[in-house]
């Protein structure tokens, strides 16, 4: 017996080939919008192209487990959808394979890319992101390469300032030069102002040759010589033909030891987080009992060792059980000065201590909730997997739409939606505000069980997207009007029988007249009788099948001005202005919760003014009518 069947290979053929397509398309934004993160640290560092792979290939690394459930929704909208539009899907059904067995195949994959995402993330990913902190760390602290603009100062060669008026870009020449040059110290600046010169990186690209063509150097001499040297050459002045300086400039790149970021959360695989959170758990416990310890130490002491001789005195006197301003007013004034700065001094120790505690223990328990959430991330991005599947195939079984129009769209919309949810619930662990693991679980338990009911749905075959059906519902409920659409037809069979309609629609006429008069419809419902006490309106019931009997016989007419008074008549909708729903059970709910209560009262009195509306304006279409059939006869 074959483990995969013909249908089997079908299938994961279509998924398997989109799902490749979808991935590497997902990788690739994500890897633009992370590249644009640290686009500043990446340009102007003159960076080889083998920095730039190295460093593109470990974004990308890292980025898989994120890429995995976005391609896994997309692919399985895309496949099911084609599946669907081209009645593969249907055909499927028809011959008795249920939408279960024929999503197996793909979640048979499905689970085996889960596998490798968890692998992934778990060992790969973690060397990934040290490797990866390495090289950013390594790509801020590189100088920047030497792309001097003309007709502004450049700052990027320490201690030097330099302003080039215009330069070659083909020869690589300066012109206009003039340069400000702080490295000695402020009080030994120099300027120096040239002609002409270049700039150009020694070969072992540690300084920079700078040479210069027809200028002077000042130089302020205020740090050498007497203080009447000073007086007589405030500074010096040299002229120059031609003058080469070595500056110190180191341009080579080098990667730091990425051990460095072994603290890391990312760079961690699950047993080193384990071990790190229970680690930080510990240190947490210890910091509070020890600050505990010292606070009851500082609190409980009663004797005067280690206080200064006006805090022993105080001691000594409060034992005597005196009040604190009797106590205060004995000392002298200088007494009372030296006391009142003595206890300043320590609650503005004390307050700094408790500050510093504080901030230090928040930073160990923010840290503590960082490990825990990365902790739970290796398993919530592999379960979203899953979860992305068992929405991407019943939406794309339900929607019917391949190509990529509507799966990208939606899709994306899901995901954004994700993604939104995902990051608020990370925030708030961080901060503190969420429990750890209910803020890392938040995006899955809120689209686990949207991808249960999306299944369910699709193995029932149900219509949830049908844009027909939800219009007809917003319309019920919030009373628009549904029009008719009567046309007049080409062939007619069975004319209508005129002269048996004509007493008929006088009849209907006077009904409607008599049911005006009768009830009062343009009064305010009683809210008792619609919610507890409902009685059906059996008159409006009959006249509303009387008339669609008139406008279903009535529209085999050839005359047009027949045709067009019926397409203008009014559709009835017998049981709208009595009650709200059909059942009594949700009657009586609808009415105990009042602002719910209210806004059906309205409706209903809204459909009663149409109906006492509808029936004026049919008794008038109705004698147009019979007008037309007595000249017709």
């Amino acid at each position: 017996m074959k483990i995969l069947k013909k249908l089997d290979i079908f299938i994961l053929k279509q998924f398997v080939l989109l799902f490749a397509g979808t991935f590497f398309i997902c990788l690739f934004i994500f890897l633009m919008q992370f590249i644009w993160r640290y686009v500043d640290d990446l340009v102007g560092k003159g960076l080889t192209l083998s920095v730039l792979a190295q460093f593109m290939f470990h974004a990308s690394v890292t980025l898989v487990p994120l890429s995995l459930p976005l391609a896994i929704l997309l692919a399985s909208l895309i496949s099911f959808g084609n599946m669907g539009e081209r009645l593969e899907l249907l055909a499927m059904k028809a011959a008795g394979v249920p939408l279960v067995r024929i999503i197996r195949p793909v979640l048979l994959f499905v689970v085996v890319v889960m596998c490798g995402s968890f692998y992934f993330q778990n060992s790969v990913s973690s060397e990934a992101w040290r490797k990866l902190y390495a090289l950013l760390y390594s790509m801020k602290q590189k100088s920047p390469e030497l792309e001097i603009p003309e007709g502004v100062f450049y700052s990027e060669i320490p201690g030097y300032n330099l302003y080039v008026e215009h330069k070659d870009l083909e020869t690589g020449m300066l012109y206009g030069i003039m340069i400000y040059m702080q490295n000695m110290g402020y009080d030994d600046a120099q300027i120096i102002l040239a002609d002409s010169g270049r700039i150009q990186t020694t070969a072992e690209q540690m300084h920079l040759k700078l040479t210069l063509y027809d200028g002077e150097r000042f130089r302020n001499m205020q740090n050498t010589g007497s203080a009447m040297d000073h007086a007589t050459v405030p500074y010096m002045r040299e002229t120059f033909k031609e003058e080469v300086d070595l500056i110190p400039f180191d341009n080579n790149f080098s990667v730091i030891n990425d051990s460095l970021f072994r603290d890391y959360p990312q760079t961690k695989d699950l047993s080193m987080l384990t071990s790190g959170i229970d680690s930080m758990r510990h240190r947490i416990d210890s910091l509070g009992r020890m600050y505990y310890a010292q606070m009851q130490y500082d609190i409980l002491r009663r004797d005067g060792t280690g206080h200064d001789q006006d805090s022993a005195r105080l001691v000594a006197l409060a034992a005597k059980a005196a009040p604190f301003d009797t106590l205060f007013a004995r000392l002298s004034a200088e007494e009372q000065g030296s006391s009142a700065r003595s206890a300043l001094d320590k609650a503005r120790g004390g307050t700094q201590q408790s500050m510093f505690q504080q901030e230090y223990t928040d930073y160990q328990n923010r840290q503590l909730r960082i490990h825990q959430l990365e902790w739970h991330k290796k398993f919530t991005l592999t379960l979203a997997c899953l979860i992305f599947f068992f929405i991407g195939a019943p939406l794309g079984a339900i929607i019917r739409k391949g190509g990529l129009g509507v799966p990208v769209v939606v899709s994306v919309i899901i995901f954004i939606f994700y993604y939104m949810v995902n990051i608020m619930g990370e925030k708030l662990c961080k901060s503190g505000e969420w429990d750890v693991t209910f803020g890392a679980w938040l995006s899955t338990m809120v689209l686990a069980p949207i991808s249960m009911w999306l299944t369910y749905k699709a193995n029932q075959d149900s219509v949830v997207f049908n844009a027909d059906g939800y219009r007809l519902f917003f319309r019920r409920l919030l009373g628009l009007r549904i029009k008719r659409n009567i046309a007049p037809k080409e062939i007619i069979i069975d004319a209508p029988d005129y002269e048996r309609l004509l007493p008929q629609l006088r009849a209907f006429g006077q009904d409607c007249r008599q049911y005006q008069q009768d009830h009062h419809l343009l009064r305010f419902p009683s809210y008792i009788r619609i919610y507890f006490h409902y009685e059906e309106d059996r008159v409006v019931m009959q006249l509303n099948d009387r008339l669609e009997a008139l406008v279903d016989e009535l529209s085999n007419s050839r005359d047009r001005h027949i045709i067009a008074t019926l397409d203008a008549m009014p559709i009835l909708v017998p049981d709208a202005h009595t009650r709200p729903f059909r059942s009594l059970r949700w009657n009586r709910v609808v009415g105990i919760v009042l602002p719910v209560g209210l806004f059906f009262w309205i409706r209903i009195w809204r459909y009663r003014l149409r109906l006492w509306h509808d029936l004026d304006q049919l008794q008038k279409q109705v004698a147009y009518v019979a007008e037309r059939i007595e000249t017709l006869s």
